[in-house]
């Protein structure tokens, strides 16, 4: 049984420190380790079969198939397909592979980029597996995925029907590393049918954990030309897509084009033709075949305007999906184009000015942390907020009128583990400017400034960017959805030129200024300390009437205390505390550990109820008898708590639920339970650090 979702989150906190999730340290997907797995398989002579990626149709996925295909499926290993399987035959190319019966052009598209750069090919394919020594079964693939580097292992059984691959295959009938790529990141997306249709954006950012750039061809800058070129010699990886057809099927138009058909970009080139320079771009098509038939394909007359060594360089007449069109013809045929790298300094050609990347977990949760776009003010200001201070640029960076200095990318994190079943937000960010504030920014601060720059448009994508120049200064940026009450995970990359320092600005504003507002009158001196039953006498009192013999309450003895005397008004419009309730509070002010409650331990925690009862319907703003999760954070900062916005999102799912109120019993007992695990924390730690042994865990708990 794995561990619960809040230690999982702490231990990926630690880890991410110590460095798991890098590319030197991947995480393992699955929790499956590949040399373990590998030497257990060895040691007792078996072949691998991965569990949590079976060889049946759940893999393969709803949809794909006809039934009666799927009936037709049967899983093989390689060496029941061909003689003599190998994992690479004569290196990797493009040239290796066709497409099968997912539409994954997009992802494959994304691999013919992979081939250009070794480097990174390398990453996400270990090359030294083989089917020849220490063969077992068992292969696995590097992806980065959503902000961390992920170890995939998988089994070598491969879906065929009448002995044939039913999905991507090699040329050469005898490697397999295309088809064992495949299943890899079919695992990862859940399935075979959770490849269907997609953007080679996403996967060639899956291939880097790099900085992704798009650039819309029906406004392209007017220097794209030398933006891909300089893209191309910098070890880029660049995709691109045509638009769709009137159906989502990919026809070939009369050009030769596919429509709604993802491409890669494998060369970019100026030549000379009848004494002009002409701007050359070649495309490949995934599918291995079905090229353009325009100006400059194979068969143009216009290679017979260029010098027979310009010709031969660059032309190979032969159907291998592959061809050149010109710059002009790129533009009006494709809709976008799609540049992923390790660092953009390709945008200016400035290879000695680097970009400096920071990476930011966060999440948007309805009611805490989820506040919409700007369309609406009172709500807003709940958003995750993230303060950055830009600097000078560095001595060897040269800056011109008009050059980007910093780009900031917001991705959002799946929150299902099917790819076909993530529902996509809009998601988009603003960036205001400001001097000298502390505390995380109110409404009032975003009812007073504009944004200084935001992302064009929000989109219902995996990812929003925007290049900007921002002077130095202190900036915050406000990452957001469009719709406010969206819960999401999201990631928010920042990469700069000039010297900068990020930090999540999730600190709370003053309590005074939220607890004493006009709309929670600030509480008479008479009624501070005393609610409900006046001095400590009367405490004693009302203690003595549902004591026992031995001058002690038990858990249903302060559960009639409680619902007979706290409760009174518009608390009764709750339940009342039920006896889980009092039993834990009593667990909690039980210092004595005798089960019950004598008359000093009593006391401690009667003034800690009416305290947190008071703080509770001073900021209950709607007089409902219940905490919307937006009134929880000024109550939780009015009883003394400093949180940052990822607490306050646990507390929100912890005692909020599907309901989205808290009552007044799941308030006090939230509250408490903080204090004094604070206490014991304090008690307990030693340099900022608590070490304890099994048990002693466990009786804190």
């Amino acid at each position: 049984m794995p561990p619960p979702g809040v230690c999982m989150s702490i231990m990926r906190e630690r880890h991410k420190k110590e460095g798991v999730g890098s590319l030197a340290n991947p995480e393992k997907h699955s929790n499956q380790d590949f040399q373990q797995l590998t030497q257990y398989c060895l040691a007792r002579g078996v072949r691998y079969i991965d569990e949590m990626f079976p060889p049946d149709h759940n893999s393969i996925g709803d949809g794909l198939l006809s039934p009666d295909n799927m009936g037709r499926v049967v899983w093989l290993r390689p060496a029941k397909m061909v003689q003599y399987p190998d994992f690479v035959v004569d290196g990797l190319s493009r040239f290796d592979f066709g497409q099968g019966m997912v539409g994954d052009c997009w992802f494959l598209a994304s691999i013919g980029a992979l081939t250009f750069q070794k480097h990174i090919l390398e990453q996400v394919v270990p090359l030294n597996q083989s089917f020849k020594e220490d063969y077992c079964g068992i292969f696995h693939f590097r992806f980065w995925r959503f902000g961390r580097w992920v170890d995939v292992v998988i089994d070598d059984k491969l879906p065929t029907v009448d002995g044939r691959l039913i999905f991507v295959h090699s040329k050469t009938p005898n490697e397999f590393w295309p088809a064992l790529l495949e299943k890899a990141y079919a695992k990862v997306c859940g399935s075979y049918a959770d490849m269907n249709s997609g953007t080679p954006a996403e996967a060639m950012m899956d291939f880097t954990g790099g900085v992704h750039i798009t650039f819309k061809l029906t406004d392209a800058p007017p220097n794209l030309w030398d933006l891909l070129f300089r893209a191309a010699k910098s070890k880029s990886l660049i995709g691109c897509g045509t638009p769709q057809g009137e159906t989502s099927a990919n026809t070939v138009a009369p050009n030769g084009l596919v429509r709604g058909h993802a491409y890669t970009v494998t060369g970019v080139k100026q030549i000379m033709s009848q004494g002009m320079l002409v701007n050359l771009i070649r495309l490949f098509n995934p599918w291995g075949q079905g090229e353009w038939k325009g100006d400059w394909s194979d068969k143009s007359s216009m290679w017979q305007t260029v010098s027979p060594d310009d010709r031969k360089m660059c032309l190979s007449v032969e159907e291998d999906g592959e061809f050149w069109m010109t710059m002009k013809h790129f533009c009006e045929h494709f809709v976008d184009v799609d540049i992923c790298c390790l660092c953009p300094d390709f945008l200016d050609g400035n290879s000695t000015c680097h970009w400096t990347p920071s990476f930011h977990d966060g999440r948007w949760v309805a009611g805490t942390t989820a506040g919409g776009c700007l369309n609406f003010p009172n709500s807003f200001w709940i958003n995750p907020q993230y303060r950055v201070k830009i600097g000078g640029l560095s001595g060897v960076c040269s800056e011109t009128q008009g050059d980007n200095n910093m780009l900031v990318s917001l991705m959002q994190k799946p929150d299902k583990r099917n790819r076909r079943l993530v529902k996509s937000l809009h998601i988009g960010f603003s960036i205001f400017e400001f001097k000298g504030q502390s505390g995380k920014f109110p409404a009032s601060f975003f009812n007073n400034n504009v944004p200084v720059a935001q992302s064009k448009n929000y989109l219902n994508a995996r990812e929003v960017m925007e290049f900007f120049r921002l002077k130095p200064g202190e900036y915050l940026i406000v990452p957001s959805t469009f719709k406010p009450n969206e819960t999401a995970s999201f990631i928010l990359s920042i990469l700069s030129k000039a010297e900068t320092h990020i930090h999540e600005n999730s600190n709370d504003q003053d309590m005074e200024d939220i607890l004493f507002s006009p709309k929670t009158p600030k509480p008479t001196s008479t009624d501070k300390f005393e609610y409900n039953g006046g001095d400590v006498d009367d405490k004693r009192t009302l203690f003595q009437k549902y004591s026992d013999e031995f001058e002690e309450v038990n858990a249903e003895q302060l559960q009639s205390c409680l619902n007979e005397n706290l409760i009174q008004g518009n608390v009764k419009k709750t339940q009342g505390f039920s006896l889980e309730s009092c039993r834990s509070m009593l667990a909690l002010m039980d210092t004595s550990i005798t089960g019950k409650l004598n008359v000093a331990e009593f006391l401690r925690l009667w003034r800690k109820v009416t305290v947190y009862k008071d703080i509770f319907f001073r900021t209950d703003e709607d007089r409902s008898g219940m905490l919307s999760l937006s009134e929880l954070r000024n109550a939780i900062m009015a009883s003394g708590i400093r949180v940052g916005d990822d607490m306050l999102n646990l507390m929100a799912l912890r005692y909020g639920g599907c309901s989205g109120i808290i009552s007044l019993e799941s308030f006090i007992s939230l509250v408490l339970r903080m204090d004094c695990m604070a206490k014991i924390f304090r008690q307990l730690n030693e340099g900022g650090a608590i070490s304890l042994r099994d048990n002693e865990v466990i009786n804190c708990s």
